[in-house]
């Protein structure tokens, strides 16, 4: 149910002197595990969803982001992802994880707009944040601001006519400091993106206004590094291919995961997928 354009062959190649990544394997299975654990213990769903966009953020915000540098997550609800991305980052402790969704908490099913400080706005209302970034990164150019902006959509919410708006604001203002990120999954809330409203192959669609497009296997960080490092003269998008329930073998590519909360015995299979496809590591520590 996926798009299956495959990556145009411009696409650039990962350099054979990048640096290896500072994510270790092991620290980015703790986090997949982490995720699982916590919307199993508040019994919510958006799982699936989460699954496809966690190596996106676990990338930007261990190999990418700098201290003047700013993320918009407009897929609001893969919130779960980035606050176990906050997580890895120790910016968010267990005692925290362990309130999310629950009555007074500041982790709610879609990110806060107030709270919490890595997270500029409360969003998931689709469409509305890349309109904000590319307010962010219109604002910092004014400034001369040296930080880059970068904002996560979903694929499906390109279906969102103010996204559209957006593009021609940023392309107009030639926003070369922000880059535009799309968790490319093929599944949205009604069943497969091609079904409910066909929009691919977008990366075509980007390059019409004017975007410097790169596609990449949203799961390979090495890759994922590369293209979000990308900086050129005009405006950037990295289309990131992703598998929903990326890693689960019945989540995978399933539509129903976009709202399925995990019943016990499917959470203990979750984490033993999980530990055997990511290798050695001890369960006893996740």
């Amino acid at each position: 149910m996926q798009e299956t354009t495959p990556p145009v062959a411009s696409a650039p190649p990962v350099p054979d002197d990048m640096p290896a990544l500072r994510l270790s394997d092991e620290l980015a299975l703790r986090a997949k595990r982490r995720l699982l654990r916590m919307h199993y213990e508040s019994g919510v769903g958006h799982i699936g969803g989460n699954l496809s966009s966690l190596d996106i953020l676990l990338t930007l915000y261990h190999e990418t982001l700098r201290p003047e540098d700013a993320f918009v997550l407009s897929k609001g609800h893969a919130a779960g992802a980035l606050y176990i991305t906050l997580w890895s980052k120790g910016l968010l402790s267990d005692d925290q994880l362990a309130s999310f969704h629950k009555d007074g908490t500041r982790l709610g099913g879609h990110p806060p707009a107030r709270g919490i400080p890595e997270i500029p706005f409360g969003t998931g209302s689709l469409g509305h944040g890349l309109p904000l970034a590319c307010g962010m990164a219109l604002g910092a150019r004014l400034r001369g601001d040296a930080g880059r902006v970068y904002c996560l959509t979903s694929d499906g919410e390109w279906n969102e006519g103010s996204n559209w708006e957006a593009l021609i604001f940023l392309t107009h203002q030639r926003l070369t400091n922000l880059t535009v990120v799309v968790d490319l999954n093929g599944l949205q809330g009604f069943g497969s993106t091609r079904d409910v409203a066909d929009m691919s192959p977008l990366a075509e669609k980007f390059r019409a206004f004017g975007l410097d497009v790169i596609e990449v296997d949203g799961h390979d960080r090495l890759a994922l590094r590369a293209a979000l490092e990308h900086a050129g003269t005009v405006p950037a998008a990295v289309i990131a291919r992703t598998r929903k329930g990326n890693g689960v073998s019945f989540m995978e590519d399933r539509f129903e995961w976009h709202y399925l909360p995990l019943q016990e015995g499917q959470y203990q299979t979750a984490l033993q997928e999980l530990h055997q496809k990511c290798g050695k590591h001890s369960a006893g520590r996740f």
